[in-house]
């Protein structure tokens, strides 16, 4: 069984590394994985970036496509908020490329293909027959007008058009005509043909609710992580290498996105700004973005941190991991604290419910309440042993429920199902 996983980067953003740690997960348990993307950034034998023809005339084809493209999006320059993630068309600049160089395989696992690499339209008509599809959604954009996370406006349901994140009123908009490109796309296809994948039930319901996706069969399969990498390491030493004090309440979050409404960073630092001093608190923070918050904590910043074990010191350092993000599917940074036996605390929304289970492996708030976020903080911190508790049951169900080898090992089925399927 051949299988080649599509996905615009092979380990840039987390959708990227979900699906090249699900790559590496299968050829470890000996299945014949490859992955295929516009960008490489890791020295893989077994990542295959696509080659843009140099041809003169595929130059002015990619040219005149990437013109269309960009005129249907310039009215909006002036529109959209401010605060939204990148919204993505669903035609591509590469889209003879990318059917020049597709590898031929038993079993094509698409991911994060937006940003201009798969073209709905060429795809799904020229799909080879023998090919079984299997799509792996990290977010709601496959089903939505160009979005990826609706904020809750539920358009997509009902054809998008007057898209809140375009500022727009006009119901023939371009959330509408990308919605209506991609609902030509799918109507091609025999429900048989596509299966879709989430790693949360929140993400599969979505799915079940569009009127684009909603006839084609859908799995949860969580994502898995490399237990070994991601692992509790002694707290002391993990603070003494990051400078952190020993004696005080370390507070972990993530700082990439930070002008990203939908991540909640104004939601964290309200909260933190209120947090009563009876408690010694330092704050942790781990990405690209530098804080740049006026709060009287001691705050550490270690930047971008890229190596699995790297990233295991740092929650291990943590007594919480906080994410504070307003729509989710299932973060990875989540899974990864736990893996690290770090309690988690966020808000109750997307897939973070699957995975914090409250008094168990975490807290849940309800979503944008920054007073119940702080008193929740202060409620972990004021109960050292309940707290330790959770950290020992967030590395039990990390073990039972999220290894690589269990992913790997579901989608090794699904895959043989669907080859039985169409055999």
């Amino acid at each position: 069984m051949k299988i080649v996983h599509v996905n615009t980067f092979d380990t840039l953003g987390g959708a990227a590394r979900s699906a090249y740690r699900l790559h590496q997960g299968l050829r470890a348990m000996g299945e014949d994985s490859t992955m295929f993307v516009r960008q490489a950034d890791s020295d893989d034998p077994n990542v295959t970036e696509m080659r843009s023809s140099r041809r003169i005339l595929d130059r002015v084809r990619r040219r005149i496509r990437k013109e269309w493209i960009a005129r249907d999006f310039r009215g909006y320059r002036s529109t959209r908020p401010p605060g939204l993630e990148p919204f993505h068309d669903s035609r591509s600049v590469v889209w003879f490329d990318f059917l020049r160089d597709l590898p031929k395989c038993d079993i094509l696992n698409l991911h994060w293909v937006a940003n201009s690499f798969l073209d709905y339209e060429s795809f799904f008509a020229k799909m080879p027959t023998a090919t079984r599809v299997v799509w792996t959604l990290h977010d709601m954009n496959a089903f939505t007008g160009g979005c990826h996370y609706d904020a809750g406006c539920r358009r997509f349901a009902d054809c998008c058009g007057r898209c809140p994140q375009l500022g727009s009123n006009d119901p023939k908009d371009l959330s509408h005509r990308i919605w209506e490109r991609k609902a030509k796309a799918f109507s091609r296809l025999d429900s048989a043909r596509l299966q879709f994948v989430t790693p949360s039930r929140w993400l599969a319901e979505e799915i079940r609710r569009s009127p684009l996706a909603g006839r084609f069969p859908v799995s949860v399969i969580p994502y898995g992580l490399d237990l070994h990498d991601f692992a509790p390491r002694d707290r002391a030493a993990c603070r003494d290498i990051l400078g952190l004090p020993p004696d005080v309440k370390v507070l972990l979050f993530v700082a990439d996105g930070l002008d990203n409404s939908r991540k909640g960073f104004a939601l964290l630092t309200a909260a933190l700004a209120a947090l009563p001093r009876d408690v010694p608190i330092a704050i942790l923070s781990v990405g690209r973005n530098k804080p740049d918050v006026a709060i009287d904590m001691p705050w550490t910043h270690v930047g971008e941190v890229k190596n699995d074990y790297h990233l295991s010191v740092v929650y291990s350092a943590a007594d919480i991991f906080i994410i504070p993000s307003l729509e989710d599917n299932l973060p990875n940074t989540v899974l990864e604290a736990m893996a690290c036996g770090t309690p988690v605390l966020g808000f109750a929304a997307g897939g973070v419910p699957d995975m914090v289970r409250p008094g168990v492996t975490g807290m849940l708030v309800p979503p944008a309440d920054v007073e119940a976020l702080g008193s929740a903080i202060m409620q972990l911190l004021r109960d050292p042993e309940h707290l330790g508790e959770m950290g020992l049951n967030c590395r039990r169900v990390a073990t039972e429920e999220y290894s690589l080898d269990l992913q790997a090992s579901r989608y090794s089925q699904l895959y043989a199902a669907a080859l039985d399927l169409h055999r």
